[in-house]
């Protein structure tokens, strides 16, 4: 059997985190307006009379500042004058979605990321989101959650999402090394965390993530170490413990470091193992891959009670569909059908001036893609999959089995086959590698290996 080192070393290759299947390099086949339009209706449609409703997202673009590992779509400016104008021509595509759905939207959840949310003054939110509320109802069950840079985050803020039935906020965190922040250029320290989550916790937020990265430039075992003490004295509900995804082809900002900053790759994995480790000796239980909750937060209910869901946004309590994305670079996702608005500002902005959805590109999804983005969605949020080959059949789960011997000989994963049912189970010990296991049943990637580097490294 192979050691540990030897594993991470063979399966540390270019792969997709899959918060979608097909991943979006392999996107082909946009929807028109009319067609993303019909799949939101029919989807709200069934939500409705389930009583859950839609899911909105709006992607806030505007930073004060560059942090450089940032892979997200973001606009730095100092400028806020920018910020009004944006929040109305958020508003009108909201409208614009209004206008052509026929029936009264019933929301479930609401989430502002970014970018910097807190970039918008505490007038500019409530105008954001009372301008959403005002023509909608709310379910009868709802959670609306924000991403907060604690740098410019102040009480005014939270006191105005408070108010508007905010419940949960996420604070990027990263890293409170001096050494680290400076070189990544995303300085703060623990008193300004602090003070943060006391005043969230004090307007009755219910649940706090942090968000902190492994594999930075100048990361030790000790920073790592001393990070993960800070955060546990801090006691956020859950975390997000992701792995830098260094893409410097696609964010040419991360080349203000070099690869010799980096950590090799057996010390990216020791830094991941020594954070888990940490955590879970503080009462944090690992969720899925690369987040970890206390028992009394909801992500942890909903893995025990097989209901965590993936998207977009990481892992998330349950499956809400449809799910609208609003504002530049938004994604919406009708499980069937994905679209994406254009990732310019002034295009997208021109588009809804022009009563255009903004649609830059998307796909819909046939019938083996959604067979297979339900298997994959098994395996990273429940660990498991199953399938019986004479039920909701497609050709290539044929050849997913002898890809998964490997798996099997390395100790990573369960496979049974029994007569035409097979099932899947990932290890505990193949949690590190869940990429690598559903790379096997990504279709799409297995026929068309990418020329090119597309994908950070799965480890």
């Amino acid at each position: 059997m192979k050691s540990a080192p030897e594993l991470f070393k063979k399966y540390n290759i270019p792969g997709p985190r899959y918060t979608s299947y097909p991943t979006v390099p392999y996107w082909e086949k946009a929807p028109t307006e009319a067609q993303w339009l019909s799949s939101i209706q029919k989807s709200l449609t069934q939500s409705m009379q389930d009583g859950i409703g839609a899911s909105v997202y709006f992607h806030i673009p505007f930073c004060q500042s560059l942090c450089t590992y940032c892979g997200c779509n973001t606009r730095i400016t100092r400028n806020h004058s920018h910020a009004s104008t944006y929040v109305d021509t958020i508003i009108k595509e909201w409208e614009l979605y209004r206008k052509h759905i026929s029936s009264e939207i019933l929301l479930s959840e609401l989430h502002l990321g970014g970018g910097t949310p807190t970039y918008l003054t505490p007038k500019e939110l409530n105008k954001l989101i009372t301008g959403i509320l005002s023509k909608s109802r709310l379910a009868s069950f709802y959670e609306f959650s924000i991403e907060a840079d604690p740098r410019v985050t102040r009480q005014e803020h939270l006191e105005t999402l408070a108010s508007l039935y905010f419940k949960r906020i996420s604070l990027g965190i990263q890293d409170f090394d001096p050494k680290v922040q400076n070189i990544v250029h995303r300085t703060q320290s623990e008193a300004q965390v602090r003070s943060v989550t006391d005043m969230a916790r004090e307007l009755g937020f219910e649940s706090i993530n942090y968000d902190l990265i492994y594999g930075l430039p100048l990361q030790t075992l000790k920073s790592i170490e001393q990070t993960i003490q800070a955060v546990c004295r801090l006691r956020p509900d859950r975390i997000a413990f992701y792995g830098y995804a260094h893409v410097p082809w696609i964010k040419p900002s991360q080349r203000r470091f070099t690869e010799a900053d980096l950590p090799s790759a057996d010390e990216r994995r020791a830094l991941y193992e020594l954070g888990r480790t940490l955590l879970e000796s503080a009462g944090y239980y690992e969720i899925g891959m690369d987040h970890f909750a206390l028992k009394t937060d909801s992500l942890w209910s909903a893995s025990v009670n097989g209901k965590l869901h993936r998207n977009f946004m990481g892992y998330i309590s349950r499956q809400v569909s449809p799910l609208i994305g609003l504002g530049v670079s938004s994604i919406g996702d009708c499980w069937s059908v994905f679209a994406q608005n254009e990732k310019q500002l002034e295009k997208y902005t021109q588009c809804i001036e022009t009563e255009k959805l903004p649609i830059f590109r998307g796909h819909m999804l046939n019938d083996e893609d959604t067979i297979l983005r339900q298997h994959i969605l098994n395996l990273m949020t429940r660990l498991t999959t199953e399938w019986d080959l004479s039920e909701n059949y497609t050709a290539w789960l044929d050849s997913v089995p002898p890809k998964l011997t490997e798996f099997i000989e390395d100790a990573l994963l369960e496979v049974e086959v029994q007569q035409r049912r097979v099932r899947c189970k990932i290890r505990e010990s193949g949690r590190p590698f869940m990429r690598n296991i559903c790379m096997a049943f990504d279709a799409r990637l297995n026929r068309q290996v990418p020329e090119t580097q597309l994908f950070s490294k799965t480890i």
